[in-house]
């Protein structure tokens, strides 16, 4: 008989990744401005089906503009700064 995997939680996906925290991985090092988790409204952030969405600012680029992403956390990101205060996910 086959399992079927759970699929992981959305706190799962998103990481340590909460506003104020700042993260790296290989497409530059950001800080989370936002987290987005009502599902209608990520999905409109990131025009696809979401569960979530975090908004980011390139802290790289002088000119670095806030866009969201949906990418999922992994072993490739890293954090530099976790969040300054544990705070609720915007809704």
């Amino acid at each position: 008989m086959h399992s079927i995997a759970s699929r992981p939680s959305v706190q799962d996906e998103i990481g340590p990744r909460l506003p104020g925290a700042i993260y790296a991985n290989t497409d530059g090092r950001f800080e989370v401005l936002a987290l987005i988790t009502n599902p209608a409204e990520a999905a409109q952030l990131l025009r696809r089906a979401a569960r979530w969405a975090v908004i980011v600012r390139d802290t790289l680029r002088p000119d670095g503009q806030p866009f969201a992403v949906g990418s999922v956390w992994t072993t490739s990101d890293y954090l530099i700064r976790p969040a300054r205060t544990a705070c609720a996910p915007a809704a």
